[in-house]
């Protein structure tokens, strides 16, 4: 039940992300609603909380756990770059945000750190 919820709050992660990259992008001046700003901190959260609860059901081999959490680092930092740049900068930001995210995904399913 706590990898679904996990799962589902990755989702909306990245949905989340996409959404308001869209937003920047097409209508900024969405960008200044309340719940635009705070529902991504609520969904991440909530992401941190439940991948927490599962980190501690390992025992063991930490290694890919702390890999993602590096990767995690570097997808926020790029996704607040994504968000704040207004020229073709932003676009380098959301590759590299993009391509963070795919490495933890690729760590959560082979449990491995190595890049390929």
């Amino acid at each position: 039940m706590l990898i679904k919820l996990h799962l589902m709050f990755v989702v909306l992660s990245l949905g989340s992300f996409l959404g308001r990259v869209a937003l920047t992008q097409y209508r900024p001046e969405m960008m200044q609603l309340k719940w635009v700003n705070i529902a991504p901190h609520v969904i991440n959260g909530m992401l941190l909380l439940t991948g927490f609860s599962l980190a501690f059901q390992y025992v063991g081999d930490y290694g890919w756990i702390i890999a993602k959490l590096v990767a995690l680092l570097g997808y926020v930092g790029l996704g607040i770059m994504t968000l704040k740049l207004t020229d073709e900068k932003r676009w380098y930001a959301f590759g590299g945000a993009l391509l963070c995210f795919i490495y933890i995904a690729k760590v959560a399913v082979t449990k491995s750190a190595m890049f390929f």
